[in-house]
């Protein structure tokens, strides 16, 4: 009889897609199935969750990043038999603060106006450690990736996120591992939120990534990669 292998299912963030797990997914192949949802069609949190759903069989390893970990925590929320475990990256429970609607609507004004090239040049800087800010080499994939997307899916996308519940009081019931991940210079997520998170679930685990902003599966993409190969061994060995 042959050894079942893990299912991970990898949710991207805001204006995201299977470039940032792409490092991660050719570095785990060896010993899991893993998928990438796309979650560009959706503008709720809980439908993305659904629709990432229907992509995998059986049970799941749960890997959401930014606005991934909120729709994770949505399919725990829809399907909890399903979940294995859960890992979050730089993401959040709390809803939509009384400022943020016109912050965000700034940034969809401005890919409806000026375009997705002059959004990734005003949004993508603050999510990477300053280091990088700077650096071409590095910001060009990442640009890459946000022209890659439409005002259209910028505008459903930033409609979930200033929709999206208040998840604050799901995570006590969460029963599988959790991992929380956070990178060290998140200037967006930062740690004391990732540490209130940590604490608010039974028995999770917070692990911070140094030298790393927002965007922290492609600014240490191996420590990732390594953090979620440990994970998946030690979920086999329990």
């Amino acid at each position: 009889m042959g050894v079942t292998r893990p299912t991970m299912l990898a949710v991207p963030g805001l204006l995201c897609d299977e470039f940032v797990w792409q490092f991660q997914a050719a570095a785990l192949a060896d010993i899991a199935d893993i998928t990438v949802a796309d979650v560009s069609e959706h503008d709720d949190l809980g439908e993305m969750a659904r629709a990432a759903l229907t992509t995998v069989d059986g049970p799941v390893d749960v890997v959401g990043h930014s606005m991934g970990g909120r729709v994770a925590f949505e399919i725990w929320r829809l399907a909890p038999e399903r979940v294995r475990s859960l890992v979050v990256l730089d993401t959040g429970t709390h809803p939509a603060g009384p400022d943020e609607p016109a912050s965000r609507g700034r940034l969809t004004d401005m890919s409806t106006r000026q375009g997705m090239g002059a959004l990734a040049d005003a949004w993508l800087p603050p999510m990477v450690h300053p280091d990088r800010r700077t650096d071409a080499a590095f910001m060009e994939p990442l640009r890459a990736m946000v022209g890659r997307a439409t005002p259209v899916q910028h505008a459903r996308q930033t409609h979930a996120l200033l929709t999206r519940p208040d998840a604050t009081r799901l995570l006590g019931s969460i029963t599988v591992p959790t991992l929380v991940i956070v990178g060290r210079q998140d200037e967006w997520s930062p740690i004391a939120q990732h540490e209130r998170l940590a604490a608010a679930i039974p028995g999770a685990r917070l692990e911070i990534v140094e030298h790393s902003g927002h965007m922290v599966t492609v600014e240490q993409p191996a420590a990732i990669a390594t953090l979620l190969r440990d994970w998946l061994i030690d979920l086999e060995n329990c």
